[in-house]
């Protein structure tokens, strides 16, 4: 994408009082974003399904917004974009009915494979057991190429994204306000690690638009729609997450639910959408089921590679390598190496000083690291 198109782009994103749907509704309609922006009122209240009272907040707008300064704006908060036209948008985002036109973000986007994706949706007070069985879940997918999408708040939100930082799975974080703000505060961390190591956050808000309440349904279609199906983890009868669901069964995406206590009230929500036949979740595999994903168990280590990652001398490493693969005593090692009984005990000392083997009640010494 040219600068050229990139500054007519963000000038549309910059107006808080048209959304996505007026931005894609004019720039199908004129076949560029330029030409959209640059129309005159004539043409503009020709173009179907757009009232007066949109078109005018347009023209107001327009009249003070700069779109070179736009660009420079958003170029000294060193701030990443992504629009509708680019090769790089996510293309089952594209598929939706109101998919955002312009994506800001942190982080990067090759960590994500857009094609594993799959969005947690749930409770902010989320039941401990909930959490615990959540990320049981998510440890099913370790070292995996599938990617957690959701939406950055406390309670399930927070328990995903931590959960797939703990398996090192990418996630994407999909934010109700511009990057002006951090909410919840206390997620900082969170956005802090996702963009400089696990993924990438996204928000379709300039920078100053501020976390009112309905950002946060209307943010929803975003994290459902960047996902191959949503994992439903807690939801009350009249909640964002039950929203999600319904956003999530409109985008034609496989919705899943993970069952609890039935005293809980938060799982009354869970329960209507399994009667309405949402996929049960209790494990990993009913996920990769559901959504029809193979994935390969990560191959290990070699034991030469993990060896020569331990802090070892020449010697020390002979004697590791031996009482790993199989665990042997100090007399089978002596008999096994020709080594002096004396220089032997020394080594054998200080490999478990090290934290690399210990001798067993039975008089065998036996590996402490996981070698594969």
């Amino acid at each position: 994408m040219t600068q050229d198109n990139s500054k007519y782009w963000l000038a549309f994103a910059s107006i808080e009082k048209i959304g996505s749907i007026f931005i894609k509704t004019v720039f199908e309609h004129f076949g560029s974003i330029k030409s959209a922006w640059c129309a005159g009122a004539d043409e503009l209240y020709k173009v179907e399904n757009l009232t007066k009272s949109q078109i005018n907040d347009f023209l107001e707008a327009r009249k003070i917004t700069n779109p070179d300064n736009c660009l420079d704006y958003i170029q000294n908060k060193n701030l990443k974009f992504i629009t509708y036209t680019d090769s790089d948008y996510p293309y089952l985002l594209k598929q939706i009915h109101n998919p955002p036109m312009t994506l800001f973000y942190k982080g990067d986007l090759s960590r994500c494979n857009f094609n594993r994706t799959l969005a947690v949706v749930g409770s902010r007070k989320a039941s401990e057991s909930a959490k615990t069985v959540l990320t049981r879940i998510i440890d099913e997918f370790k070292n995996t190429d599938i990617c957690i999408v959701s939406g950055l708040a406390i309670g399930i939100d927070t328990c995903a994204h931590q959960a797939a930082i703990k398996n090192d799975l990418a996630t994407i974080g999909v934010i109700a306000s511009g990057f002006d703000f951090v909410y919840p505060k206390q997620n900082k961390y969170l956005y802090d690690k996702i963009e400089n190591e696990q993924g990438v956050v996204f928000s379709e808000y300039w920078p100053t638009f501020d976390p009112m309440p309905w950002r946060f349904p209307h943010r929803n279609r975003i994290v459902t729609g960047l996902s191959k199906g949503t994992l439903v983890a807690e939801a009350a009868m009249k909640s964002g997450a039950l929203i999600s669901a319904n956003l999530c069964l409109e985008q034609n995406r496989e919705l899943m639910c993970m069952p609890g206590l039935l005293t809980n009230p938060n799982t009354e929500g869970i329960y209507k959408l399994i009667k309405n036949g949402a996929a049960v979740v209790t494990r990993g595999q009913d996920i990769l089921d559901a959504l029809d994903w193979k994935i390969e168990t990560p191959t290990p280590k070699k034991t030469e590679s993990v060896i020569d990652e331990l802090d070892l001398t020449v010697e020390e490493k002979n004697i590791f390598n031996l009482v790993a693969a199989n665990g042997m005593t100090i007399d089978s090692i002596v008999a096994k190496t020709g080594i002096d009984f004396g220089t032997l005990t020394v080594i054998l000392m200080n490999l478990e000083l090290k934290g690399y083997i210990k001798q067993t009640d039975g008089g065998k010494y036996m590996s402490l690291v996981n070698v594969g």
